[in-house]
């Protein structure tokens, strides 16, 4: 199994800013690809950003050019970069991981999330 520890989530005025990471453990033979979804109240699960082993990025058209998302594959670890937060931006954030584990089975891991809020 894969387990994914999350931190950095918390409260932040609108314009400020917060770092998420995720660190991955496990039974881990390869991450093929972290990222961060998002979930507000009464809404779908959205993707907030993803990033692939070889760096490939992916973002939400909701967080183009103010998060930046990036990985260090020796710590299993990804962090999000989240700048210029607005109040829309309030949400659970979930750290998601798929791969394979040491045994050759895919996985796919989610973490419980963490809170974050914008708000003055």
């Amino acid at each position: 199994q894969v387990q994914l520890v999350e931190s950095g989530g918390g409260l932040v005025q609108p314009g400020g800013s917060l770092r998420l990471s995720c660190a991955a453990s496990g039974s881990i033979f390869s991450i093929t690809v972290m990222g961060w979804y998002r979930q507000a109240p009464g809404k779908q699960r959205e993707l907030v950003a993803v990033i692939t082993s070889g760096g490939s990025t992916s973002y939400g058209d909701s967080v183009k050019g103010r998060f930046t998302i990036s990985r260090d594959n020796d710590k299993n670890t990804a962090y999000l970069q989240m700048n210029s937060l607005k109040p829309e931006d309030t949400a659970v954030y979930y750290c998601n991981a798929n791969g394979y584990g040491r045994n050759g089975v895919k996985y796919q891991s989610w973490d419980q999330g963490t809170q974050v809020t914008v708000s003055p």
